[in-house]
Order: structure tokens, then C-alpha cells, then sequence
């Protein structure tokens, strides 16, 4: 007995490194892939999100490889145990069996299959495409903070706590003629943009304030006997640049995305002959940032696709073997995007990362389960043989993975930062919706584009390479 269990043990090493090895490398490729296109974003911090992401999928693939598969070896050839009494060697588990039941059931109804996952992926994108975009940084983070307290009771007493700069520059900020366009300039902005502006100053205002209201007749002379902390504030040391302070309500970034646009427009218009202004500040850091983050989110899903397919097709030499991944990844964007904007649930800067998730997760799950698929065809199996044998021993896998992801990203539901716990739960949604797009749709796919991919089995190869 001893002697048999340790012949099956090395029988199945061979197996797992011949058949498991290269199709989970090709789905791990896929992920990579799909990884890739956060690197196009012009954001560092989701750049990095890419790379540890991808990082992380090599790294298991290894440790899996060089460390797992001893160590399942090693108890199954050294530490086997004989078989309990009353289970019979290849006898389908209560799961294997839920498992074929329901692949059964999927392939009777699998043109209404398609059709609900079809017509719910296109209302889904056309809801995503209407989906809100939370672009007010204050809500992602914990709402009962006292930092957070203070700053609204700060802006209550003050008006506000945020402000747009206008740098401009000449051969002497203070000579007349610049004096009185910046004393123009931090008056008007105040009447031009009275509803978002609360209060402007600048070196001109200063010196009003020190003169009576009046711009003195020597403004150099009277900044030169001023205090030279208060002066940096305004002016530069050499006299060539200065700033005019905005200070503004506190704005969403689209609503502050529009007050800038509208700014820089009108400050352009007044520009002076010789002078030169730029809009900037923290504000509009932010703003660009946020923005960044959120309105490139169409543009990375549809280049994490597009890799992934580029990728398989060269793996595969084959268009349709290539595509049929990607299908049900396609349908879950859409299923996202619909519950996105079922449930009012904004875009944050996190979430707007989920397409190339989706895709990354979504593809490892499809490809094994079709790698299988075709294994069993190359067999002599059938389609639907193929395919119920397919789901029954790597959906299981599938669904011990996808529920160990769903219990790691859990722990993002308890985060105090509201950003981190919608992003934890909008992952849970749509690993579940990858389990489901895998184990009840991946399986029609399969069946129906079965004969667009001649599969030779062992037996044509071998008739094949008598006669050739």
C-alpha cells in the first residue's frame, strides 16, 4: 500500500507540472497583463499600485511552484494514509457533484444564459457612464475625527481654509504700472467670482492697508521698511515675482476644477504687457490629481483588455481562444458599473482602479477553467462532457480561490476611511460576480464557440503523425 501511494504521489507531481504548471503561468500572464494598465496612469501612487500587484501575482506564482507543490508532495508521499474505509478512490465530493448538477442545468439554458449576462452588462456600462465621481478628498476620510471637526470650525469662523494662488511676474513687481494692475486684479477677482471667492490679498492691498486705503507714490520704499517674513509672503527677494492669494469656499473638485478654468481664462485676459501669470497652489495640485485618478478609468480598462487579448492571442495563435477569457471579464465590468449606479455609489480614486482588477481576477479564473475545457476535448471528450468534467474538478478550485480573496479584501470593510471600505466592498462584489461569470457563464461560452475551435485529440495527432 505504502509502495502504491508513493508511485500515485510522483504520478501526481507529473501531472500538476505537465498540465497545472503552464495554464495557471497563462492565466498568471493575463493578470499581468491586465495589471499593466494601471501603469498608465499619471498618478505614482496607482502606478505603484500596478507594480505591487504584479509583483505580488509573481511572487505567488513562485512560491507556489518552488514551495506549495513540495510540500503537498512530500505529505503525499512520505506521510499518506490509507483511504477511510466506505470512500472509494475517485469518488465525486459533495461539491464536485453540486458542481456538475449545476453546469448541467447552465448548458440546457444556455442561450438564456448569455442573453441575462448580455442585456445586464450593456444596462450596467450604460449606468456606469452615468456613475457619480466623489472628488471632495474630506469625505474619504473618517467623518467623526476631530482633525476633520476642526477644520469645518476653522472655516466657519474664517470664511475658509482653501485658496487658489496667482503668480506673476515682471522685471519689478513694484513699480507703478505692475502695482496698480495687481491692485486692479485683487479687487476684481472678488467681483467677477463673488460666490466662490471670499477674500484676495496681495502686496497692493497691503500697501493700501499701511496708506490709507491709497497706493503710496514710493510702494518700493514703504515694502523695503516692512518686515521682511511679511514681504516673503507677497514678493520675492529680487523683486521679480509676487503673488495675489485667493481664498475660496470649500469646493468639490469638479465645481474647483471649473472655478480654476474659469480663473486662469480671466486672468488671461487681463494680463498686462510685460507681466506673466500662472494659476497654482495646492488646490489646483489636488484638483488635477483627483481628476487624474477618476476620468482615466474607461481608457484602463479598455487597455488592460486589449493587453490581456494581445497576450493570449500570442500564447494561443488562435482569436477566438484568445476572446473567450475575456468575455465574461466583459460582462463583469458591465455588472459593476450597473451596480455602481443602482446603489448611487460614486467613483473615489480607489475604485476608479477596479476595471483593471476585474480584469486581472476575472482572467485567472476564466482560463483555467477553459484550459481544462480544452484538455478533456483534446481527450476525444465532447463539448459538453468536457465542460461538465471541467467545471466539477477546477470549479472547485475556482471557488476555494475567489472566497479566500473575498475573506482577505473583507478586512477593508472595517477601515474607519470611507474611501478604503467602499473600495473593500466593491471588490467583494465583483470577485463575486468574477465566481459567478466563471462557474454558470464561462460554461455556455465555452459550448456555444466550441465548434469556431478545431481541438485534435490525441488520436488524430497520432493518426496524423503516421501518415505525415
Amino acid at each position: 500500500m505504502e509502495k502504491n501511494n508513493k508511485q500515485k504521489s510522483i504520478l501526481s507531481l507529473k501531472q500538476t507540472v505537465k498540465h497545472i504548471v503552464p495554464a495557471v503561468m497563462t492565466a498568471i500572464i493575463a493578470t499581468g497583463l491586465g495589471f499593466m494598465a494601471l501603469f498608465t496612469s499619471p498618478v505614482p501612487m496607482i502606478q505603484d499600485f500596478g507594480k505591487m500587484l504584479t509583483l505580488g501575482i509573481v511572487i505567488s506564482f513562485f512560491a507556489g511552484l518552488f514551495i506549495l507543490i513540495p510540500i503537498l508532495f512530500t505529505r503525499d508521499h512520505f506521510f499518506a494514509k490509507e483511504s477511510k474505509k466506505g470512500i472509494k478512490t475517485g469518488e465525486s465530493s459533495k461539491s464536485e457533484r453540486l458542481l456538475e448538477g449545476l453546469t448541467k442545468k447552465v448548458i440546457s439554458l444556455k442561450w438564456l444564459v448569455i442573453f441575462l449576462a448580455l442585456s445586464t452588462a450593456v444596462f450596467g456600462i450604460w449606468g456606469d457612464l452615468k456613475a457619480g465621481v466623489e472628488t471632495d478628498v474630506e469625505t474619504f476620510m473618517p467623518q467623526d475625527t476631530q482633525e476633520l471637526k476642526d477644520i469645518h470650525k476653522l472655516r466657519d469662523i474664517l470664511g475658509t481654509t482653501d485658496q487658489v494662488t496667482i503668480m506673476y511676474s515682471t522685471d519689478n513687481v513694484l513699480d507703478k504700472e505692475t502695482i496698480n494692475w495687481t491692485d486692479r486684479m485683487t479687487e476684481s477677482i472678488s467681483n467677477e467670482f463673488p460666490e466662490v471667492v471670499v477674500e484676495t490679498k496681495s502686496i497692493a492691498s497691503v500697501l493700501e492697508q499701511t496708506n490709507d486705503g491709497k497706493i503710496p507714490e514710493d510702494p518700493e520704499g514703504i515694502v523695503n521698511d516692512m518686515p521682511e517674513d511679511q514681504v516673503k509672503l507677497l514678493v520675492n527677494e529680487g523683486r521679480t515675482k509676487g503673488v495675489i492669494t485667493v481664498g475660496i469656499k470649500h469646493l468639490e473638485a469638479s465645481e474647483l476644477k471649473e472655478f480654476i478654468g474659469n480663473l486662469e481664462s480671466y486672468v488671461e485676459d487681463e494680463e498686462q504687457n510685460g507681466i506673466d501669470t500662472t494659476v497654482t497652489g495646492k488646490s489646483v495640485l489636488d484638483v488635477e490629481m483627483v481628476s487624474s485618478l477618476t476620468t482615466g478609468r474607461h481608457d484602463m480598462t479598455l487597455l488592460g483588455i486589449g493587453l490581456v487579448f494581445i497576450g493570449l492571442l500570442a500564447i494561443y495563435r488562435h482569436p477566438v481562444k484568445a476572446f473567450i477569457p475575456l468575455l465574461p471579464i466583459l460582462f463583469i465590468v458591465g455588472w459593476s458599473g450597473g451596480i455602481m449606479y443602482l446603489f448611487n455609489i460614486s467613483y473615489t480614486p480607489l475604485t476608479a482602479t477596479l476595471g483593471a482588477l476585474i480584469i486581472g481576477i476575472g482572467t485567472e479564473f476564466t482560463i483555467l477553467i477553459m484550459e481544462r475545457f480544452y484538455e478533456e476535448r483534446k481527450k476525444g471528450f465532447s463539448g459538453i462532457e468536457a465542460i461538465l468534467i471541467a467545471n466539477k474538478k477546477i470549479g472547485k478550485a475556482v471557488l476555494a480561490s475567489g472566497l479566500s480573496v473575498i475573506g482577505g479584501f473583507s478586512a477593508l470593510l472595517v477601515s474607519d476611511f470611507v474611501i478604503l471600505s467602499n473600495f473593500g466592498m466593491m471588490t467583494l462584489i465583483n470577485v463575486f460576480f468574477s465566481l459567478i461569470s466563471t462557474i454558470i457563464v464561462m460554461p455556455a461560452i465555452l459550448v456555444l464557440l466550441d465548434r469556431l475551435v478545431k481541438t485534435k485529440t490525441k488520436a488524430e495527432k497520432e493518426v496524423q503523425t503516421k501518415t505525415g
